[in-house]
C-alpha cells in the first residue's frame, strides 16, 4: 500500500439506539479527544452554532514523532442524522478526509467511521520523504493507527448512546 493509492480504512459498530440519539455524538468534535492517542483538543473556529457544511474546527494533535501541531478541518457533509464528514487542511488537497455515517438497523443503528488519505501536506509526507524505502510500512502503520482510533471512537459512541 502506497500513499499515492490514497488508501482508506473503515470501522463500524451496531448501537442499540436510534440514529437521532447517536447523531449528537458523531457530530461532537470533542468526543474523539477522549479516545484518541493523537487528537488532544478540538474546538469550533466560531463557537456559535452547531455542525454545518462549511464550518471549520481546529484540532490540536500530539504524537511522539512530530510533537504538537494544529490542523484546521472543514465540514464537507452534514445530513442529520445520517452523514457527518470533514476534510483536514485544504479542501482541494486535504491531507485526510473523514466521515461518520449512521443508518437504521433493526433495533438500533450501524455507525461507521471512514478515513481516506489525501495528498495535502502532513507528517506522513515528511516521514515518507525521509525514508522512501519504507513508504509501504509507514502507510500501513498509519492506516492501522487510524483503524484502532476509529474503533475506540465507535466503542465510546456505543457506550454513551446505550447508557442514555
Amino acid at each position: 500500500m502506497r500513499h499515492a493509492d490514497r488508501p482508506t480504512a473503515e470501522e463500524q459498530i451496531h448501537v442499540a439506539a436510534t440514529p437521532e440519539q447517536v447523531w449528537p455524538l458523531v457530530t461532537d468534535i470533542t468526543l474523539i479527544t477522549r479516545t484518541s492517542e493523537e487528537l488532544v483538543h478540538a474546538h469550533w473556529s466560531d463557537p456559535d452554532g452547531g455542525p454545518a457544511v462549511g464550518r471549520t474546527f481546529v484540532g490540536t494533535n500530539r504524537n511522539e514523532y512530530f510533537g504538537e501541531w494544529q490542523t484546521t478541518s472543514t465540514v464537507t457533509e452534514c445530513e442529520p442524522p445520517a452523514v457527518f464528514a470533514w476534510c483536514v487542511g485544504d479542501l482541494d488537497e486535504p491531507n485526510t478526509s473523514w466521515r461518520f455515517t449512521v443508518r437504521p438497523d433493526g433495533s438500533g443503528c450501524v455507525v461507521s467511521q471512514w478515513v481516506k488519505l489525501g495528498y495535502g501536506p502532513s507528517g506522513l509526507h515528511l516521514a515518507i520523504r525521509s525514508m522512501p524505502d519504507k513508504e509501504e510500512r509507514i502507510v500501513a502503520r498509519r492506516m492501522k493507527e487510524f483503524a484502532t482510533g476509529m474503533r475506540a471512537n465507535l466503542e465510546e459512541i456505543k457506550r454513551l448512546a446505550e447508557s442514555g
